[in-house]
């Protein structure tokens, strides 16, 4: 059969991809429909069916059949083997600040836990599927209700660079350990920093075997995070103004070491230091405010605006955590703010929160007080263990949740000074790890009776019944922040 590209030439098959740009699944579909006779006897309910967004990898297996000519399959071969080039069809979106980013992470290949464990990297299904990919990236649009109607605007190569491939080289170890260990059920995208091991299942009753625990385990697919993708989209698809700073300016500083073990030497050459002695030493004003200790621990590693690249890739969030000289933590640590009409429609592994968690990996800077000063202690990588996240914030969020299906109790109470307003959400002791509280300054309510306080628009969100109350986020307890820290750093 005469195909329109050189199947074994990567470049003519990227060449060959430049004709989806600009156009709809739609319009290739009405172009390319013929191509489809060759595979299949009957295609009139083709695009009806690829148009269901349940179809998962649906636009995929359209550009594959349609566009490429050659029939879907489940090969752990790249889809041009002979050039060795994967096809991945993917989504982005524009945001409100009009920045582009990645709507999903890309699902590289399947992690078969019994096989992974005897794989070396180079050798392995997911290097044959990573090595050189072809990305088609479609404008992803929730205005825009058939998704057939997605518009394709870039069509390119890629391959992870040098630098990068260090750091993914280590994160399918970490993966692969992790399964060696028998805790293929407990893998979590923070684990990693770029690669990562995404949940596969349909519902949460879908399970697999793995060879060194009896314990059933998600099937999961080795995947390249959504923070990667979007720096990938920036940098070599839509090649954007904005900088950030590498943390790392050459690969050869890694060797030995991983990424992790880097940064934390980077930061732990400088312990013992006052916080007064590190603004002194990267030319910063002492003046005690929040973002003190978190600029500090940029500048230990080299960064003076707070955008590392490496961090911004692998969605690592910085935390400087204070001590006090009793061994305690003031605050306990917030989280991005919720609707209280989002909540009540989440499931728990779709939920904003679930996904937080289980997708970021944080980086603990560690001051501890000395009198009036604050010295640094130390660092250390930190990501929700897999049974905190699944049993103990699980019921937290559960019963945030019922409260407001089973309708939140608002009762005023007058003081000798102000009027307060009380609620019937759980409170901090009824749970070990999370609770919520206002995620703004200012409290905001509008009562049935139409009473209003403070301003319902800037500082509250509507509640399923059509009240409002203060804008509401999840926080971390200080307690079990401590408890989750290296004893060394607390010393």
């Amino acid at each position: 059969m005469y195909l329109p590209y050189n199947e074994t030439d990567a470049k003519s098959i990227e060449n060959y991809a430049q004709n989806l740009i600009g156009k709809s699944f739609s319009e290739i579909l009405g172009e390319y429909n013929n191509n489809l006779n060759r595979i299949y006897e009957d295609t009139s309910n083709y695009g009806s069916t690829h148009e269901n967004k349940k179809r998962k990898g649906g636009l995929g297996e359209l550009i594959e059949e349609c566009f490429f000519q050659y029939k879907c399959n489940n090969d752990s071969n790249p889809d041009f083997d002979k050039a060795g080039v994967e096809l991945k069809v993917t989504p982005y979106k524009i945001n409100k600040n009009k920045s582009l980013s990645a709507k999903e992470r890309l699902i590289l290949t399947m992690i078969d836990y019994c096989e992974v464990i005897n794989e070396d990297f180079y050798e392995s299904h997911l290097w044959k599927k990573s090595n050189l990919i072809l990305l088609v990236y479609y404008l992803y649009s929730k205005e825009i209700p058939n998704r057939l109607d997605y518009r394709i605007n870039y069509a390119k190569l890629f391959t992870p660079p040098k630098q990068d491939l260090e750091i993914i080289k280590n994160d399918y170890n970490i993966i692969v350990n992790k399964i060696r260990n028998g805790k293929a059920h407990e893998l979590s995208e923070g684990d990693t920093m770029y690669l990562g091991a995404a949940t596969k299942a349909a519902t949460s009753a879908n399970s697999r075997k793995q060879p060194f625990s009896d314990i059933p385990a998600k099937p999961r697919a080795f995947s390249f995070k959504v923070s990667y993708m979007t720096h990938i989209l920036n940098t070599y698809i839509v090649p954007n103004k904005t900088t950030y700073e590498p943390i790392i300016k050459n690969v050869d500083e890694l060797k030995n070491k991983t990424f992790e073990e880097y940064i934390i030497n980077k930061i732990n050459i400088h312990i013992g230091k006052s916080d007064k002695e590190l603004c002194e030493l990267f030319n910063r004003e002492y003046n005690n405010n929040k973002s003190q200790w978190c600029d500090l621990s940029y500048r230990m590693l080299g960064i003076k605006s707070n955008k590392a690249e490496e961090f911004i890739k692998a969605n690592v969030v910085v935390k400087a955590i204070r001590i006090e000289n009793n061994n305690s933590i003031k605050e306990s640590m917030s989280f991005p703010a919720f609707k209280f009409k989002d909540i009540i429609n989440e499931e728990w592994e779709e939920s904003s929160l679930f996904n937080y968690f289980d997708k970021t990996k944080f980086l603990f800077v560690v001051f501890k007080k000395n009198n009036d000063i604050y010295e640094l202690k130390g660092c250390q990588f930190w990501n929700m263990p897999y049974n905190d996240l699944n049993t103990i914030v699980f019921d937290g969020w559960n019963k945030v949740r019922e409260t407001i299906i089973n309708g939140v109790i608002l009762t005023i109470k007058e003081t000798k000074s102000k009027k307060i307003v009380l609620n019937n959400f759980p409170k901090k002791e009824d749970n070990p790890i999370v609770h919520i509280r206002p995620h703004t300054q200012r409290s905001a309510y509008l009562f049935n009776d139409g009473v209003i306080i403070g301003d319902i628009h800037k500082d509250a969100n509507e509640l399923p019944d059509g009240r409002y109350m203060t804008t509401q986020s999840f926080w971390i307890n200080n307690t079990y922040i401590l408890s989750q820290l290296n004893k060394s750093l607390l010393k």
